[in-house]
């Protein structure tokens, strides 16, 4: 369907969707590691947010801390998710309008 102008609606939507599916394999290839507790947590995370590894001193286990560890853990996960989310939306530019993400 064309609009006034020459615009076609459906060519703009299959580009839509061609953008949108690489994006979606750029980002299951993307992996990012954040850290909490000077390293002692580390963890890293697929751009489509799936975690594939978290690593846990052996020192901080010794310590016996749970709350710590609980603590340093999620750090690490928040750290990532947030580097991830700043690639996306460098990866996105401006192409989508501001709040969105």
């Amino acid at each position: 369907m064309k609009l006034p102008g020459g615009l076609d609606i459906e060519s703009m939507m299959r580009q839509a969707q061609e953008m949108q599916e690489t994006m979606g394999r750029e980002m299951k290839q993307m992996t990012v590691e954040a850290a909490a507790g000077g390293g002692a947590v580390t963890v890293k995370m697929r751009g489509d947010f799936e975690v594939v590894s978290l690593t846990i001193s052996p020192d901080l286990v010794k310590d016996g801390d749970v709350e710590m560890l609980q603590d340093l853990t999620v750090a690490a996960l928040n750290e990532a998710k947030r580097k991830v989310e700043e690639s996306l939306k460098g990866k996105l530019g401006g192409m989508l309008p501001p709040g969105l993400m």
